[in-house]
Order: C-alpha cells, then sequence, then structure tokens
C-alpha cells in the first residue's frame, strides 16, 4: 500500500503555525486526511486487485442484444444487479491469455472513466486542497511575514515583561478586593529567548482561580538581561508594525485560496453527483476480437464496483462537510472589517490607553490569533503600549543607574553647588530621587520627563538645568519646588517649548532662557508673563528677539541683572530698560547695536554694562554714561570702534574699562584722567604707541596690551606703582626698559611675541614676579644673570 505519510511534504508546517489556524482550517484540514485516505485506499485496490473479468457473450452477431449481460441474470434478479446465471454445458474454449487480452481491452473501452479513474481523482483533488490550504505558509512573499510574526509573538507572550506590565495595570486599575477572575500562568519549558512556540517545545497555560484578597498583586522583579530582551522586543514590534501595516499580501492571499477551494468544493460536487451512478458492477462489452477469440461480445464484471459506490458517497460527504466549512470561511472573511483590528477591549481590561490600533496584514493576523486564543493579542498589545515601554525603559534606567553610580558622578558646579548632570539618557532614573544631598540637578537631551513624587526626596535642591529636556511637573511637585528653587536654566530650539510651571515658581531668584521666537513671533517678542516671580533678581534670555520683552517690567522692582544675547539678530526697541529703575547689571551681546542705546542713560542704579559684540564704531555717546554714577565696569570689546572720544575723562567712577577686539590705533591723552581705572583691557587692536598719560592712573593693577604693534613703551607707564599684571606679548617692543623694577607689586609680566633680544636684569628687582609669572621665550629668559634666575625661582 501506499503510506499517507508520502503526501505529508503538501501540509508539512512548522508547530508554531498552529496559532493562525481558526477551528474551520483544523476541521479542513482532518477531512483533507479522511479524504487522502479514501484516495490512496482505492488506489491501492485499483493496483493490487483485478480491475475487470470478462466473460464471452454465445449469443449469433445477429441476434447480439444492446445488454448482452442481462441475459446472463436469473429472472426476477436481473433488475437487482444479483449473481449470475450458472451456464453449463457450455465451453468457451479460450486460453488464459486470451482472457486476460479481453479484461484489459474491455477494462480501456468499456468501462466509464469515471468508475476507472475515480481513487486517482480523489487524490488529485485532496492534493489540491491541501495545498490551497497551506499555499500562503509557503509562498515567499507571505511565508517570511508569518514567521517573523510567529517569532515576535512567542517571545512577547513568554517575556516576563508582559506578566510584570500587567500586573502592574492590575495593581493600579483594581487595588480594592478582588473575587471571581482568573490567574493566567504561562509555564514553558524552551529555552530563553527561542521565540518560538511548537516544535520540541512544549507549553502549559494553567488557569487558577484567584482567592479573594485586598493586596495588589506580586510584580516581580526583572533582571537586567530580560529588561535589555524585552526592549529590543519592542523594537521589533514597531519595525514590523511598520513593514506589515503597508500592505495586505497575506489578507488578499487567504482570500484567493478560499475562493479557489470554493470553486472546487462546486466542480467536484456536481461532477461526482452526475458521474457516481456510472459505477456499475456489470459492464457490457463489443469489441471486434472474433478472429483472435471467436467471440465479439462480452460480459463483464467490475470487481471493484461496489466499493468504489460506497467509497464515492463517503468522499461526497466529506467534500460537503468541507464545503461548508469553505463557504463559512467566506462568510468570515467578508462580514466585517478583518483589515482592522481594536484593542478597545483591552485597553478598558488594562488601562492602556494608549494601545494603537493596527490594520492590513497586521489586523488579520490579530484576527486569526483571537480564534486560536485572545490572551495572545492581549499579551502582544503589551509590546504596542509606549506606556509600556516607557515603564520599561525606567526599569532598565533604574538597573543601569544605581545610586552608588549617581554619587560618583556628583561634583560642585560653578555657583558652588552640589550637582549631579545627567546627559542624553531615554528617561530619568528613579534613583535620582534617593540622593538627597544634591543641591543642583542638570538634564540634558533627555526626552519626555515626567517627575515623579520621589521628587520631593530632594529636599536640598536648589537648582535645575533642562537643555533640550521637557519636562512634567505634577501639581504637588509644583508646590514642593514654588519656593524652593532658586535658579532654572531652560534651553530648548524655540521659546514656546518652555513648561509653563516654570513661570510660577515664585521663589526663583535666577531665570535663564534659550530659545528662538518663531520668525513671525521674533518682532513681538512675546514671552509669558513675570508677575509670580517676586523674587526673581537675574534674567537671562538668549534669542532672537527683535525688542525688549514687556513682560520683563514685570520684574522691573527687583530685578537687579539683565542678559540679552541675541545671536547677532538686530535688537531694535529697548524703552522697556527705562522702567528697570533698580538694574545694577546689563548685557545686551550680539545685538546689532550700531550706538549706545540711550535707555541705557536712564539706570541709575547701573554698576556694571557689557556691549559684546556689536557693531559699533562708534562711542560719542560715552559722554552721557556720566549720569549713570555707579558705573564701574564697562565692556565695549568685540566691537568695530575706531577712537575713543575726548570726554572719556568724565568716566571718573569707572574701574574697568574693555576695549579689546577693536579698531584702535590711538588712545586720547584724557583717558589718563579716568583716576578710577583698575583694569584696562587694550589688546588685539593696532595700537603703535600710548600716551605718557596713562602713568597717572595709579589705581591701575592689569593692564593689557597684547596683539598690538607697539614699538616702545612711555617711561611714565612704570609710575603705576600698583600693576599686578602686564600683558606686552606679541608687540613689535624691542626692548624694555630697565624702570621695571619700579613695579614692585608686578606678578604677572607677558613678553612673548616681541623682538627683544635681552631682559633687564632689573626685573630681579621686581619682588612679587616669579618665574612661574613670566611669560617669555626660554632663550630669553636663560639670557638672565644666575642670580636673577636663582631669585625667580625662589617659592
Amino acid at each position: 500500500m501506499i503510506p499517507v505519510a508520502e503526501f505529508k511534504q503538501f501540509t508539512e508546517q512548522q508547530p508554531a503555525f498552529k496559532v493562525l489556524k481558526p477551528w474551520w482550517d483544523v476541521l479542513a484540514e482532518y477531512l483533507t486526511v479522511a479524504m487522502l485516505m479514501i484516495g490512496v485506499f482505492g488506489c491501492t485496490l485499483q493496483v493490487t486487485q483485478d480491475k475487470i473479468i470478462c466473460l464471452p457473450s454465445h449469443e449469433s452477431r445477429e441476434n447480439i442484444s444492446e445488454a448482452p449481460c442481462q441475459q446472463l441474470l436469473p429472472q426476477g434478479i436481473s433488475e437487482q444487479m444479483g449473481g449470475l446465471r450458472e451456464l453449463s454445458g457450455l465451453k468457451n474454449n479460450l486460453d488464459l491469455q486470451q482472457y486476460s487480452f479481453i479484461n484489459q481491452l474491455c477494462y480501456e473501452t468499456a468501462l466509464h472513466w469515471y468508475a476507472k479513474y475515480f481513487p486517482y481523482l480523489v487524490v488529485i483533488h485532496t492534493l489540491i486542497f491541501m495545498v490551497c490550504t497551506s499555499f500562503w505558509f509557503k509562498f515567499p512573499g507571505t511565508s517570511s511575514k508569518i514567521e517573523h510574526f510567529i517569532s515576535i509573538l512567542g517571545k512577547c507572550f513568554d517575556s516576563p515583561w508582559t506578566t510584570r506590565a500587567l500586573s502592574e495595570v492590575s495593581g493600579e486599575n483594581h487595588k480594592g478586593p478582588a473575587s471571581g477572575r482568573a490567574t493566567v500562568t504561562t509555564v514553558t519549558t524552551t529555552g530563553a529567548g527561542s521565540g518560538k512556540v511548537g516544535e520540541g517545545e512544549k507549553e502549559k497555560v494553567l488557569i487558577e482561580p484567584e482567592k479573594v484578597v485586598s493586596e495588589p498583586p506580586v510584580v516581580t522583579l526583572l533582571d537586567k538581561k530580560e529588561g535589555e530582551q524585552a526592549k529590543a522586543l519592542f523594537e521589533k514590534v514597531k519595525k514590523f508594525r511598520v513593514h506589515v501595516e503597508e500592505g495586505d499580501i497575506l489578507y488578499s492571499m487567504y482570500i484567493r485560496q478560499t475562493v479557489l477551494k470554493v470553486c472546487k468544493f462546486f466542480a467536484i460536487l456536481v461532477y461526482n453527483l452526475i458521474y457516481v451512478e456510472k459505477i456499475s458492477f456489470l459492464v457490457a462489452c463489443r469489441v471486434e476480437t472474433s478472429e483472435i477469440t471467436g467471440y465479439a461480445s462480452f460480459c463483464c464484471n467490475h470487481t471493484k464496483a461496489h466499493l468504489f459506490s460506497k467509497l464515492a458517497f463517503c468522499y461526497i460527504s466529506f467534500v460537503c462537510v468541507y464545503g461548508i466549512t469553505c463557504l463559512y470561511t467566506l462568510y468570515w472573511l467578508f462580514h466585517r472589517p478583518l483589515k482592522e483590528y481594536s484593542f478597545r477591549s483591552v485597553r478598558e481590561e488594562t488601562g492602556m490607553n494608549d494601545i494603537p490600533d493596527v490594520k492590513n496584514d497586521f489586523a488579520f493576523m490579530l484576527h486569526l490569533i483571537d480564534q486560536y486564543d485572545s490572551l495572545y493579542s492581549k499579551r502582544f498589545a503589551v509590546f504596542l503600549s509606549e506606556v509600556s515601554e516607557s515603564r520599561l525603559k525606567q526599569l532598565n534606567l533604574n538597573h543601569e543607574w544605581t545610586p552608588e553610580k549617581l554619587r560618583q558622578k556628583l561634583q560642585r558646579n560653578m555657583r558652588g553647588r552640589l550637582e549631579l548632570s545627567l546627559c542624553m539618557l531615554p528617561g530619568l532614573p528613579d534613583t535620582v530621587f534617593e540622593l538627597s544631598e544634591v543641591e543642583a540637578l542638570r538634564l540634558e537631551a533627555i526626552c519626555d520627563i515626567s517627575f515623579p513624587p520621589g521628587l520631593s526626596q530632594l529636599v536640598n535642591l536648589q537648582e535645575l538645568s533642562l537643555l533640550h529636556s521637557p519636562a512634567r511637573l505634577p501639581f504637588s511637585s509644583q508646590i514642593f519646588l514654588r519656593d524652593r528653587l532658586k535658579v532654572i536654566c531652560v534651553k530648548f530650539e524655540e521659546l514656546r517649548e518652555v513648561p509653563l510651571w516654570v513661570f510660577g515658581l515664585r521663589g526663583l531668584e535666577e531665570l535663564h532662557l534659550e530659545g528662538l521666537f518663531p520668525p513671525e513671533m521674533a518682532r513681538g517678542a512675546t514671552l509669558e508673563s513675570l508677575r509670580e516671580l517676586k523674587q526673581l533678581k537675574v534674567l537671562s534670555l538668549r534669542s532672537n528677539a527683535g525688542k525688549v520683552p514687556a513682560s520683563v517690567t514685570d520684574v522691573a522692582g527687583h530685578l537687579q541683572r539683565l542678559s540679552l544675547h541675541n545671536d547677532g539678530a538686530r535688537l531694535l526697541a529697548l524703552n522697556s530698560l527705562k522702567k528697570l529703575a533698580v538694574l545694577r547689571e546689563l548685557e545686551l551681546v550680539a545685538c546689532g547695536l550700531e550706538r549706545i542705546p540711550h535707555a541705557i542713560f536712564s539706570l541709575g542704579a547701573l554698576q556694571e554694562l557689557d556691549l559684546k559684540d556689536n557693531h559699533l564704531r562708534s562711542i560719542e555717546e560715552i559722554l552721557s554714561f556720566q549720569h549713570c554714577r555707579k558705573l564701574v565696569t564697562l565692556r565695549l570689546w568685540h566691537n568695530q570702534i575706531a577712537y575713543v572720544p575726548e570726554h572719556v575723562r568724565k568716566l571718573r567712577g569707572l574701574e574697568q574699562l574693555y576695549l579689546s577686539h577693536n579698531k584702535l590705533e590711538t588712545l586720547p591723552t584724557q583717558l589718563g584722567q579716568c583716576f578710577g581705572l583698575r583694569l584696562l583691557d587694550l589688546s588685539h587692536n593696532g595700537l603703535r604707541s600710548l600716551p605718557p598719560e596713562l602713568g597717572l592712573l595709579q589705581s591701575l593693577q592689569h593692564l593689557a596690551l597684547s596683539y598690538n604693534a607697539l614699538e616702545s613703551l612711555p617711561d611714565e607707564l612704570f609710575f603705576c606703582h600698583k600693576l599686578r599684571t602686564l600683558l606686552l606679548g606679541y608687540n613689535h617692543l624691542t626692548q624694555l626698559s630697565p624702570d621695571v623694577a619700579a613695579l614692585q607689586a608686578l606678578s604677572r609680566l607677558e613678553l612673548k611675541g616681541n623682538r627683544l633680544e635681552t631682559l633687564p636684569e632689573e626685573l630681579g628687582d621686581c619682588k612679587g614676579l616669579k618665574k612661574s609669572g613670566l611669560l617669555v621665550e626660554d632663550t630669553l629668559y636663560e639670557g638672565l644673570p644666575a642670580e636673577v634666575r636663582e631669585k625667580m625661582e625662589e617659592e
């Protein structure tokens, strides 16, 4: 016999594919096996036994009736196709080979084709049914997606994170007593990370009734490896979803093979019902073989007709049941949209309201999974939820960033506070809030921060920096930070991304904002109201504002320092500055200013002014600074100033003047009348000489003249006996006057990059000057007398 196992290759599938087989496909599979057995059984009989047995008819050729076999039947039984009437006294005189010849000839010519090929037709049709059923599991365009989906589905189902996520949600949504529910425990004997369900694996799902309890469900802890595996699963699910939702080849292929099976069912049913009666026990055979055998008419017995007729009716019954399942499949395919899948019930049950609905092939496979076991879809949905993913990231973060590791990153910042700086993390570790000693928290490039209630554990927190790190702050945490936080630094691409809760921190003393206004809003430069910031003293704004934001006046009564950095964008309207009556420090950096704004001269309390990196060419307005009687520091560096006006002498209270990185070639003699100057920076200009009047600056302690074109120094310069720092590097000096010995307080002297041949030995008389404070070429230093060098090298 032909074993059924020979046909296994037509239906052989991975055992894991069973999850994509609904009940009707399983039933159809068993039906095809039954039909195949019928066909194989019939074929075996057809091959191993005689097909037909024929006897000659003794009637004369003229008297041969149309049905010679009927005469062989006894009276009353011919209608019932009973046994043959025994012939007596007649010999046929045919040998065995003649009988064999007649049997084969009559089988080919007289027997109906349906009776001859019935078992073969059953086998062929059944094989076609099998191919149609499993074709989408074999076709390259669909099998790859199915295998990938099954692999991911198995890993998601077995992942410890799935159980933990569902348990956490259950704990949040059912905090009270619960009863009548079931606990599902999955026990799998596979290795970790295999991702396949079935083939060589055993999986048990134990359903146990829950006892009535009042505590939330116990949540198992995940180790680092399990967390990383779950993280990788989230990425796989995302990529798979994007790939599969693009088309509907699986859905189309399943419909096509189902339609083909239905059409084949009708064709088989019709021709079988028509031709099944052609299987008869007696067959009349008339062939022209009288010259060979002496007979032309034969009566033949189809030996397997009775059995084949029974098998045919049985086969038709199976085909009918198979066809009904195919028709039901079509009804299931078309009576509702299978290219859309909603997780509404899962969202309601788990509380994960962000689980998205899916479409196309992804949706179709989930519908098939539900026919197998809806628990698969529920556990798979965990990996579609962004909330679940964020919880996993948080768990992995907590594993990676332990309190001990975070404490190693603590260091003092420029304000002297103990600072914890975190950069480019997927989230904010909960372990941060266990470091109660933290005074400053700096978060950079951390996406979607949500401060938990544990923020209240940072009782010493006074400073917070959010650099490209959007943060949500619950109301309870806002109350905690409202009076506690003193300094906050916020930096985003656009200022409208700044969290609104920042402007409600009424205990804030320093607010630093960095970001751009949208082009259509840059001219208006509208900023959120600052009225709640009753204690704000420092405001720093780096943007592209077209004017000073009107909300700055909300803090005019207590703002002491204002810094506007415009990154080259021109600041046009500064009238709001006039209202800042108590302002002490003002920075207008890179604001495109061509003249000193007149609004500044109204600031009677101003002590420091910085106009760095503007387009100032003339500073004739410097005379008006005499109204700013408290002004002690004036920074006009990094501009295009070509000269200093004579009335600079009016600024007698000025202590620090920065004029570096300009285009100065000469200095007015009146500069020597600014007797209060302690610092004068004239580096990076084009000065060729200095006025002797600089010797009148008896309070001068720091003089920077580097990167100019000075060829000599006036002797009067060495009358500034309080000079501690004298920077003369990279000029054209050929000698240094011995009068340098008069600078007894000198501790730093730069002479590099000049044309000096020797150094005066009088440098040894500068008591405060040591080798570390003398910046000069090694050859010049070695040219000093040995006793001078020894004196300078003494500690």
